[in-house]
C-alpha cells in the first residue's frame, strides 16, 4: 500500500529520515510530502510516531488529468467501494499547483460526481446519505498529475493535544520539534528557550530525547476504519510505550518574562509527560546566564506582528546580540520572519535555513562557531 506523508515546506527531509527508520521504503520526496510504501500496521505506527507529519494519507492512486473529463474518468477507475461503504461520508478538499484544472470548487464537484458514479455502479443506489464513517478525500493536481487520497488523521498530526492554552502566536509542534531536532540536542548539553511561550520547542526537544511518541495520547480518524484490525492500533501504541527512554539525564529549560507563559507551559508539559524533564520559569531572556554549564539556546522571539511592533521587535533583537555574546561558546538557534535579523542582531550565522512557520515564511539562523 502507499501513503502520502505530509509536511510543512523544509521539513521534508527530516520527514523521509523518519520514514526510514520506521522501516518503510521512500518512493518519491517533493515539496511538502513524502511519498512510500508500507503495511496496514505503518497507518497507525505512523500516525502516532511521525514528529514532522502534518497527515497520514492513504494513496488511492494517481493519474494525469488536463481536462474535466481526464479528471472523472480517471477519479471513476479508482476502487472507492474499497473504502467507502454505502452509508458513509466523503466530502472531497485539495489543491491544485502549476495545472490547467486550477480551479478548486470545479475539481472538487467532478471528484465527488466520479465517486458518487463509481459507488453507484459498485452499490446499486443513487442517492447516499453520509451518515456513517468520514472518509475524507484529498486531491493534490501537480503538473496537470493528479493524486487521489483518503486521510488518516482527522485532527492534523501537529496538534499532539498537550496545550491545554495556547499563548497569542504559537509555533507549530511540528516546527518546533524540527527547530530541536536541527540544534542537535545532547544528553550532557542543556537545552534552553528563553522565549518559551507555551513551551512548545522546549517541550518537543524533551520528548524527542525521550523517545515519547507525539501521537501516543491522541487518537486518529482511521482508529475507526474497518478495513484496519483495532489490534494494529494497540500493537502500534505498546510499541511506542516500550521505547520511551526513563532514564535521560536530559535537561531542558524553558522561561518567559510572561508569568501567564510560564504557567501555561508547566501544564502543557505536564500533559506531555515530560515535566520531570524540564525547569519551567519567569525570567527575562535578556538576564540568561551559563552558570558554567554547555548550553544550547533554541528560541522564537516576537516578529513585529501580532507581538510587538517592528521596531520594538528590531530594538529586541539587538539587545539578544549583545547579551547573548557573554554566553560564551553556547549555540544559538534563532527563527524569525525577519530577513535582515542578522544585521540587528550583529553577527553573521553560521547557516540560515529556510523554514515556513505556519504560512509565514522564515528563517531559522544558526550560530554555532565559537565567537573569537
Amino acid at each position: 500500500m502507499e501513503y502520502v506523508a505530509t509536511c510543512l515546506f523544509g521539513l521534508e527531509s527530516l520527514l523521509g529520515e523518519e520514514i526510514d527508520a520506521l522501516g518503510y521504503k521512500r518512493i518519491e520526496t517533493m515539496d511538502g510530502r513524502v511519498t512510500f510504501e508500507g503495511d496496514d500496521s505503518a497507518i497507525a505506527r505512523c500516525n502516532i510516531g511521525l514528529r514532522f507529519a502534518e497527515r497520514l494519507y492513504i494513496k488511492v492512486g494517481e493519474f494525469e488529468a488536463l481536462t474535466f473529463d481526464d479528471l472523472f474518468e480517471g477519479t471513476k477507475a479508482l476502487e472507492w467501494e474499497k473504502w467507502i461503504g454505502k452509508n458513509d461520508e466523503f466530502p472531497v478538499k485539495g489543491h491544485s499547483i502549476k495545472s490547467a484544472l486550477f480551479s478548486i470548487p470545479d475539481c472538487q464537484k467532478i471528484i465527488k460526481r466520479a465517486v458518487v458514479s463509481r459507488l453507484t455502479r459498485a452499490y446499486g443506489i443513487s442517492w447516499f446519505e453520509e451518515t456513517g464513517i468520514k472518509y475524507q478525500i484529498d486531491f493534490f493536481i501537480f503538473k496537470n498529475r493528479a493524486t487521489l487520497m483518503i486521510d488518516t488523521s482527522g485532527v492534523p498530526l501537529h496538534k499532539r493535544g498537550y496545550r491545554p492554552k495556547s499563548v497569542e502566536a504559537p509555533i507549530r509542534e511540528t516546527l518546533a520539534c524540527a527547530l530541536a531536532k536541527l540544534a542537535r540536542p545532547r544528553e550532557n548539553v542543556l537545552f534552553w528557550d528563553p522565549f518559551c511561550g507555551s513551551g512548545t520547542i522546549a517541550i518537543e526537544a524533551t520528548m524527542m530525547m525521550l523517545n515519547r511518541a507525539p501521537g501516543l495520547d491522541r487518537a486518529f480518524i482511521s482508529q475507526i476504519y474497518p478495513q484496519f484490525s483495532k489490534q494494529i492500533w494497540t500493537d502500534a501504541r505498546e510499541e511506542a510505550r516500550s521505547k520511551i527512554i526513563t532514564d535521560s539525564s536530559f535537561e531542558a529549560y524553558a522561561s518567559d518574562i510572561d508569568p501567564e507563559c510560564v504557567k501555561i507551559a508547566t501544564e502543557s508539559a505536564k500533559h506531555a509527560g515530560v515535566y520531570q524533564n524540564m525547569r519551567i520559569f519567569q525570567q527575562d531572556a535578556l538576564t540568561i546566564k551559563t552558570e558554567g554549564r554547555r548550553g544550547t539556546v533554541v528560541c522564537n522571539p516576537p516578529y513585529g506582528e501580532r507581538l510587538m511592533t517592528l521596531r520594538e521587535a528590531e530594538a529586541l533583537y539587538r539587545k539578544m546580540g549583545e547579551h547573548f555574546k557573554t554566553l560564551d561558546s553556547w549555540q544559538i538557534y534563532v527563527i524569525t520572519n525577519h530577513e535582515q535579523f542578522s544585521r540587528f542582531y550583529g553577527r553573521k550565522p553560521d547557516k540560515v535555513r529556510k523554514l515556513s512557520n505556519g504560512n509565514i515564511p522564515c528563517y531559522f539562523y544558526q550560530f554555532f562557531k565559537k565567537l573569537d
